[in-house]
């Protein structure tokens, strides 16, 4: 990994200079600057060290990077976090993930002068996670983990897998199909493998095509909907790894003139608020709590702000997911 060190070797300058180039360059000669970014710019340097100042004084501004802002869970959690940090005198710099380039994002948050750092946007073996570490400064991941641990809250996304899995094949479904995001998250990683379990404990085999992994978009969703329903053996229900996907499917399927459940059972995942609405009644799965995901990073982060680093545990908390059957897989559900 290239250091400052080789920066300042490349430039012909000292280590100290490479830094206040970094954090102050308005005090070092045009010259001297040019010659540092150049050096940065042939080396590929990514200044993640510079994220330093982060530990240098208290600023009450912590950053928040989220999960896609299509996805109203997403927003939920959005709204919990800035509130609650409001409570305690932060300000919040939220940053939405853009799946074409989320590294910009990250570096963007390296260069904030900021106490904290909560997100979700991160993937099970992200080099970000190393990157985060180095710059000491404290973070907490939510909804989403690195492989490595660190602070996170999660939902047991396997065994969420598996409770959805099992309450269609309860129903009577045979051919279910899953709709989910990338794997290389770990959201969608449990989730699907926690389908695939149900499906192998039950004998049930998983044909072809029955797996769409998406980007999570409307696009993509009726994208793979479109090609479910090619399918000479097409499913009957749908397994969708979010509520927002499990909403896609079901506008869409309706808009074709199907009806749900009797033509497509779906369940969807997170239990945003929409999916008890009266003219929805979402089949979805939560957690076993009433304090939302994002409260609990929220609040762990803030201590690890307030206290000596070394009086502190590490957040590693796995919720237990807890099933809601409404209508969209079960008609005789009026309620939740």
């Amino acid at each position: 990994m290239v250091s400052s060190k080789d920066v300042a070797r490349e430039a012909g300058v000292s280590q100290p200079t490479v830094s206040r180039v970094l954090n102050t360059p308005e005090q070092v000669k045009k010259e001297t600057v040019d010659k540092v970014q150049k050096a940065i710019e042939k080396l590929n340097y990514r200044p993640n060290v510079v994220a330093r100042s982060l530990k240098q004084k208290k600023t009450k501004y912590i950053a928040l990077i989220s999960g896609p802002l299509h996805n109203p869970f997403f927003v939920d959690s959005t709204t919990t976090i800035v509130n609650d940090a409001k409570k305690h005198g932060y300000h919040t710099l939220v940053y939405f993930e853009d799946q074409g380039d989320n590294l910009a994002i990250y570096e963007e948050v390296l260069k904030q002068q900021v106490d904290g750092i909560i997100l979700s946007s991160i993937f099970i073996d992200d080099p970000i996670y190393q990157d985060l570490v180095n710059a000491q400064v404290p973070f907490v991941m939510f909804n989403r983990r690195h492989q490595s641990g660190g602070n996170y809250v999660e939902i047991d996304n396997e065994k969420a897998g598996q409770l959805a899995t099992n309450h269609l094949l309860k129903l009577g479904h045979t051919k279910i199909a899953w709709i989910g995001g990338a794997t290389y998250t770990s959201t969608f990683n449990g989730r699907l493998s926690g389908y695939r379990t149900a499906m192998k404990a039950t004998n049930h085999t998983i044909e072809p095509g029955w797996i769409k992994e998406t980007d999570t978009t409307e696009r993509s969703v009726v994208q793979a909907v479109d090609e479910l329903l090619l399918l000479p053996d097409r499913p009957t229900a749908i397994f969708a790894a979010t509520d927002s996907m499990a909403l896609f499917c079901q506008n869409y399927l309706m808009h074709m003139g199907f009806q749900i459940p009797e033509d497509f059972s779906i369940c969807g995942m997170d239990n945003i608020d929409m999916t008890a609405h009266a003219a929805i009644q979402m089949t979805t799965l939560t957690h076993h709590s009433d304090k939302p995901m994002g409260l609990y990073a929220i609040e762990h982060l803030i201590h690890m702000m307030e206290v000596d680093a070394h009086e502190h545990k590490d957040l590693q908390l796995t919720l237990e997911p807890k099933l809601m059957i409404r209508k969209t897989t079960d008609l005789n559900r009026s309620t939740i």
